[in-house]
């Protein structure tokens, strides 16, 4: 009696069964997750993919990113093919409405902040005024004057010198990144990954190739062991705690996200601000970045710092909230809008680098079965779903297929 084609398949399959763990539920980690899970080859009644996350899914950078997505970034090997798997992604699964995706336009702002007012609720008790929504005409002279677009109404006339596009319709997007990696994955789970939350401790190997991760349960605390014959680091800036030879450093960021006195148009801007000093603590020139978002939500970045060294998990990040009055201070002194709107969130996070620098280091390091995505910088959101592609087709077909990343090969900076 003939066996079927796809019983046949099936134990063809069984022949070659993996074991993949995957570790960090971060961006790369949940993208990566998705793309395995929705790979032709796998077939979750054979293979095993796990996504092991210390504390919660999005919980460090992924969850507090600005979430710019741009065909300008870097690096430019890995770029196009994420660009496009974002739209891909979005018009699949419905982004624009599930993780707010859409094109924005991108520019570099230039301007001089104003002193604080007297009476912050002074400022608050006119929030809601009609007078905030209009423009004078000289005050709209003034932004023409300086080259601001004309729906670019939510900044102070007087403070603006001068605006440049960087990008436009076509060649930038965003993402809410909390949403989008979580509905990663949320995906990536609906077509059978497992995800499990425990702190990894060791990868173990067994005559040069990886057969076990060791972690921590985060629920009982009790040391366990997930059977592996691919293990794919995706860990971000903790990816050195658990593989001591990877080259990655942290970088701590602030943020803060607001709610705007008023809706303002879809726009990623890159700031320069000279600050009076009675607003600034720290320098003559502030560069926050300043994001819109769909959901009546502006989100603003301070520069780095490395005062405190990282954490042992995502939930022990300190946030400085010096740090994060600075942004609040410094967006509003060139917008009445983000001057009068709700602060929701004052945040902190660590971003991944390559401490040799280029990077990310994306693919097979020196132990057999062992896999790295990680370093992404401040382009993590931006180059993840490019990252989860080029992984799975290492792990299935066992190369890379979509993009040519020899430049960012683990070994060589490792």
């Amino acid at each position: 009696m003939l066996r079927s084609t796809s019983l046949l398949s099936r134990m063809a399959a069984t022949d070659q069964k993996k074991n993949i763990v995957i570790i960090g539920g971060g961006i790369i980690g949940s993208t990566t997750a998705y793309f395995l899970s929705h790979h032709e080859k796998f077939d979750k009644e054979v293979h095993n993919i796990t996504l092991l996350e210390a504390t919660k899914i999005a919980g460090g950078a992924s969850g507090k990113a600005g979430g710019l997505l741009a065909l300008w970034a870097y690096p430019s090997c890995i770029v196009p093919l994420s660009y496009r798997l974002h739209k891909e992604l979005a018009d699949k699964h419905g982004g624009a409405e599930r993780w707010g995706y859409r094109a924005v336009h991108c520019g570099q702002l230039d301007a001089r902040g104003r002193a604080p007012s007297n009476s912050k609720s002074t400022s608050n008790s006119n929030k809601n005024s009609v007078s905030l929504q209009k423009r004078s005409e000289k005050a709209i002279g003034l932004l023409r004057a300086a080259g601001v677009p004309k729906d670019l109404d939510w900044f102070a006339a007087e403070s603006i010198s001068s605006y440049d596009e960087m990008g436009d319709l076509s060649t930038t997007a965003q993402v809410h990144p909390y949403q989008f990696t979580t509905s990663m994955a949320s995906l990536a789970e609906e077509q059978g990954v497992e995800i499990i939350f425990g702190s990894a401790t060791s990868i173990n190997q067994k005559d040069g190739a990886v057969n076990s991760v060791t972690y921590n349960s985060k629920e009982t605390g009790e040391s366990k062991q997930i059977e592996a014959d691919t293990v794919i680091l995706t860990a971000g800036p903790w990816t050195r705690t658990i593989w001591p030879t990877a080259p990655i450093s942290a970088l701590r960021a602030h943020s803060v996200t607001i709610r705007p006195s008023r809706p303002v148009s879809a726009y990623a801007l890159f700031t320069s601000i000279e600050i009076p000093k009675p607003v600034s603590r720290r320098s003559k020139t502030a560069t926050p970045e300043i994001y819109a978002r769909p959901n009546n939500e502006v989100y603003a970045c301070g520069e780095g710092d490395t005062l405190i060294p990282l954490p042992s998990s995502t939930d022990l990040v300190q946030v400085d909230q010096s740090r994060c009055q600075d942004i609040i201070e410094q967006v509003g002194s060139i917008s009445d809008e983000l001057r009068d709107g709700e602060v929701t969130a004052r945040q902190a996070c660590y971003l991944p680098n390559v401490s040799l620098g280029g990077g990310p280091m994306i693919g097979e390091t020196g132990g057999k079965g062992l896999l790295i995505g990680a370093g992404h910088t401040c382009w993590g959101i931006q180059n993840a779903p490019g990252t989860g592609k080029v992984l799975s087709e290492m792990v299935w077909e066992g190369k890379v297929k979509s993009a040519n990343l020899s430049s960012l090969d683990p070994r060589k900076f490792m």
